[in-house]
Parts: structure tokens; sequence; C-alpha cells
């Protein structure tokens, strides 16, 4: 049992604590209690990894009116691409801060979009918006920080054109947007960590593999029921799926 919990420590990249690893044995047809799990890994020393305090990213544009709080905290959404959270978070490299921007589906909250730069401009925003707009169906809300990349008059035309509603935090109220926040959170304690990069490169190999690998299919979210984002919209799926069968029937 001591070497199960191990192995399913150290694939979670010490990230998870007793609660999701006796989850992901149970999944793993592993016949075992979440107290059993919680003692052997004291007694193995095994913890997860703890967050940090996030560096400020937000520089407000007090020239331009900012968009209503129109999300209000309304974390729990019916169904996918109803709405994106976007935000962004650096990374320090040898070679220079390196800044990562992403979109979150607030429903399953899978990372839709994402971009990595040396520069924290409306670029690196934009760019991370292409890539949620170039494989998923346009959010209806668009709930952002009062940062001057998304009030920029370029950014806010790009969701007008894609027919997507704007939304931003209360001024120095980041828990308006707690989810993304968390996201960071896990993203500084599982990929990052102590751990420091040489080159811009190198830390976008392992972003992409954290997101892309990990975080959106196999990291286990208690939100969720304890199913990663990809398996969470994959049982939205079924269900319409089975809904749609019952109509024609």
């Amino acid at each position: 049992m001591k070497q199960q919990i191990e192995a399913v420590f150290v694939a979670s990249k010490q990230a998870y604590g007793s609660p999701r690893v006796y989850r992901t044995l149970v999944r793993q047809g592993v016949c075992c209690s979440e107290n059993r799990v919680a003692r052997l890994m004291r007694e193995q020393g095994l913890q997860a990894k703890k967050g940090r305090r996030r560096r400020r990213t937000t520089i407000g544009v007090p020239t331009v009116a900012a968009a209503q709080n129109v999300l209000d905290r309304c974390f729990r959404v019916g169904r996918p691409n109803q709405v994106w959270t976007a935000d962004i978070t650096y990374l320090w490299t040898r070679q220079g801060w390196l800044y990562l921007a992403t979109l979150m589906d607030l429903y399953s909250r899978r990372i839709v979009g994402w971009s990595m730069q040396p520069q924290m401009g409306t670029p690196l925003v934009a760019s991370a918006l292409e890539m949620a707009l170039a494989s998923r169906t346009p959010a209806q809300l668009h709930h952002s920080d009062r940062g001057k990349q998304y009030a920029s008059a370029a950014y806010r035309e790009r969701l007008r054109a894609a027919g997507i509603e704007g939304s931003m935090n209360r001024s120095g109220n980041c828990w308006d947007n707690a989810p993304m926040e968390s996201f960071f959170a896990s993203l500084k304690c599982e990929c990052v960590g102590d751990h420091l990069w040489e080159r811009h490169e190198q830390a976008r190999a392992d972003g992409f593999r954290y997101i892309e690998g990990f975080y959106n299919r196999h990291r286990l979210h208690s939100s969720l029921g304890y199913l990663s984002p990809e398996e969470y919209e994959q049982a939205f799926e079924l269900e319409q799926k089975d809904s749609l069968k019952l109509l024609s029937t």
C-alpha cells in the first residue's frame, strides 16, 4: 500500500494530499480508506506542496472605464463556454521574467487558452484569447481584473467581435476571480516550486506539460467531484447525448 501511495504522490508531482491520493487509488481499483491513506502518508513523510503568494501583475488604467462585475462571484455555471475567466501570472527564469496569460472555462476549470511571452502587454492576453476562440465556441461572458491589457481598446473590440460580454473584478478585490487565483496557486506549487529555468523555452515546455499534460487531463478537482477538467466535460457531453436520445424516442 505504501508503494502504491508513493507512486500516486510522485505522479501528481507531489501535489496531492491524502484526499486526492485516496480517490486516485480507488479509481485504480485499490481497496482502502481515506484515513488509512492519510496515516500511511504521514508515516512516509509525504506532504503536498504548499503554494506561495503571487506577485502583483494588475496595472489599472484610470482613463479607461472598467466593465461592471457581471459575474459577481457566481462561480457555478451550468455548461461549458458560458463564462471564461482570465488573468496573468509570472515565471522567473535566468533569462528574465516570462508572463503567462490564461483563460479558464469556469464550468470545468479547464484552461482553454494560454500564452507565455516576456512582455506583459495586450499581445500576451490577445494570444491566449485567440487560442481559446480557435478551439471553443465563444463564451457568453469574459471575466478578468482591471489590468490595462484587458481594458485596452484592441482587446475589448476583439471580445465584441466574438460576441462576448465583458466583466471585471471590483477594484482591489482579487477574490472576484478566485478560481483563477486557485489555478495559479496550483501552478506555482506543482509546476514551478523552487525550480529555476535557464531559458524561456524551458519554462514554456514545462508550462505546456503541466497545463495540457497534467492539469487539464488528469488533475482531480474537489469542486468537480474529484474529476479532471477533461473528464468533467466528457461527462457533460455524454449527459447531453443521452438527453437527446430520450427526446428522440
